[in-house]
C-alpha cells in the first residue's frame, strides 16, 4: 500500500504550555504518522528550532497514513519564525502523560536517573523516535550501549510485567527490561538484527517455534500472570469483551447479529479442541519479530498480551501467506501443540477462531478508543467496525 506524502505542521507551545504560534508546513520522507525522528531533524535544520513532538492535533485524512498532518510540539531551545495559529490548549483527562507539556522531559530526566547510576553511565545522543497514542519512544546512546526508552500509557503498562516474566524464565527473547516505573514507563536493552516485516514462510516457523517455546513455559504461571494485571480473556471473559464490542454496532453490520448469537457455541466448540490457555502476544506478526545472524530470534511489543487461546498468535502470523504456504506452518504448530496436549485438535481450533480474531481486534481497538483522547481517534475509530465487517465475512 501506498501513502501520498506527509506534509507536517508544528503548533509550538513553551514550557509552561503557552501557544507561540506554529511553524510553516513541511515535507518528511516517512509518511507513518507516529513517527517523529525526521520531524524533529526537519524543525531543527530548517527553522533552528529544537522541539519534542507531543501529540497528533488533527490530519486532514480520515485513516492514516500520509497527508498534512498538524502535531503539538515543545520548543526546547531556539527562536524560529512563527505564524499564528488557531490552536487553543485544553486539558483532557485521557491524555498520555508523554503527550502533555513538560512529559518527554519528565520521562528522560527518569531515564537519565537511573542510566547514570548504573553502568550504561550519562546518554550521549538522544534521539525522539516516535509518539502516538499508544506510546512515546526514544533511542539514548550510552557507553554500555544503546538503550530505549519506552513510556506507555496507563491501559498498557502491564507490558512490563510480561518482560519480566520472559526476563526471568527465557532470557532474551524478548527485550532485556532494565528499569520499570510502574506507571507505564520502561528502559529496554538494545537487540541487534531487523524486524521480520513480510517475512516469508519459511522464516515464520522459526518466528512459530520461539513463541511456543515461551507459551508453553507460560502454562504454569498463567494464573501468576493474571493477578499482574495481564488481561485475561480465559473463559467466558472474552465472550464478554466481544459482546461489549459489537454492541454499538449490532443492527448496522449486516450478519453480525447472527455471528454474536453464535459465539457461545463456537467458543464451546473451540474449548472441546482442548488447547490450553496461555500467555498470547496479541499482535504477532512478523515486523515484531526481530532477528540477527548473530542471535536467536527475540519477541517485541508485548502491550497488547493476554492470557488466552494461542491460536489468536497463529493466525496473526499467517497473514499474508497463501493457503498452501500457512498450511506447513499450521501443521506445525498443531503437531507442537499435539505434544502439550495429547488428544486435542489445534487445527480445528484455528479454523474456528478465524472469524473470532477479528472480532477481538474490534475489542483491542475499541479499547484503544476508549482510552485516548479524542484528537487521536483516527488512528483506530474506522478498525472497530472494519474488524467487525471481517469477521461477518470470515464467518
Amino acid at each position: 500500500m501506498t501513502f501520498p506524502a506527509r506534509i507536517v505542521v508544528l503548533v509550538l507551545v513553551d514550557g509552561d504550555g503557552g501557544v507561540l504560534g506554529e511553524l510553516p508546513p513541511f515535507e518528511v520522507g516517512s509518511p507513518w504518522w507516529p513517527e517523529v525522528e525526521e520531524i524533529v531533524d526537519g524543525a531543527r535544520e530548517r527553522f533552528g528550532a529544537r522541539v519534542s513532538v507531543l501529540r497528533l492535533l488533527h490530519a486532514d485524512r480520515a485513516h492514516p497514513h500520509g497527508g498534512l498532518v498538524r502535531y503539538l510540539a515543545q520548543l526546547e531551545q531556539g527562536k524560529p519564525e512563527l505564524v499564528p495559529t488557531s490552536f487553543e490548549p485544553a486539558p483532557h483527562p485521557q491524555r498520555a502523560p508523554f503527550a502533555e507539556v513538560g512529559g518527554p522531559a519528565e520521562s528522560l530526566a527518569w531515564a537519565r536517573g537511573l542510566l547514570e547510576r548504573s553502568a550504561y553511565g550519562t546518554p550521549k545522543e538522544i534521539r525522539q523516535r516516535k509518539t502516538w497514542n499508544l506510546s512515546g519512544l526514544w533511542r539514548l546512546e550510552t557507553a554500555g550501549g544503546t538503550v530505549w526508552l519506552k513510556h506507555l500509557p496507563p491501559f498498557l503498562r502491564a507490558e512490563h510485567e510480561v518482560l519480566a516474566w520472559i526476563g526471568a524464565v527465557a532470557p532474551g527473547a524478548a527485550p532485556p527490561l532494565i528499569a520499570a516505573d510502574g506507571t507505564g514507563r520502561q528502559l529496554l536493552g538494545h537487540l541487534p538484527g531487523e524486524d521480520g516485516f513480510f517475512a516469508p514462510a519459511q522464516d515464520r516457523v522459526a518466528m512459530a517455534d520461539l513463541l511456543h517455546r515461551l507459551q508453553r513455559r507460560a502454562l504454569e504461571d498463567a494464573d501468576a500472570l493474571a493477578e499482574r494485571d495481564v488481561r485475561d480473556r480465559r473463559g467466558g471473559l472474552l465472550l464478554e469483551q466481544i459482546v461489549a464490542a459489537a454492541e454499538p454496532w449490532l443492527g448496522e453490520i449486516f450478519g453480525l447479529d447472527d455471528l454474536v448469537a453464535g459465539l457461545p457455541d463456537r467458543l464451546a466448540a473451540v474449548e472441546d479442541c482442548a488447547v490450553p490457555d496461555t500467555l498470547v502476544h496479541g499482535d504477532f506478526h512478523p515486523g515484531n519479530v526481530r532477528f540477527s545472524a548473530s542471535v536467536p530470534p527475540a519477541v517485541l511489543d508485548w502491550g497488547d498480551a493476554f492470557l488466552g487461546n494461542p491460536a489468536f498468535d497463529l493466525i496473526r502470523l499467517c497473514e499474508g501467506l497463501e493457503p498452501g504456504e500457512a498450511g506447513p506452518l499450521i501443521e506445525r504448530w498443531s503437531a507442537l501443540w499435539r505434544q502439550v496436549a495429547p488428544g486435542s485438535d489445534p487445527a480445528r481450533a484455528v479454523e474456528l477462531l478465524r472469524p473470532v480474531a477479528p472480532l477481538l481486534g474490534a475489542v483491542v481497538y475499541a479499547n484503544f478508543v476508549h482510552n485516548i483522547e479524542p484528537s487521536e481517534w483516527p488512528y483506530h475509530a474506522d478498525d472497530v467496525p472494519t474488524c467487525l465487517k471481517t469477521a461477518v465475512e470470515q464467518a
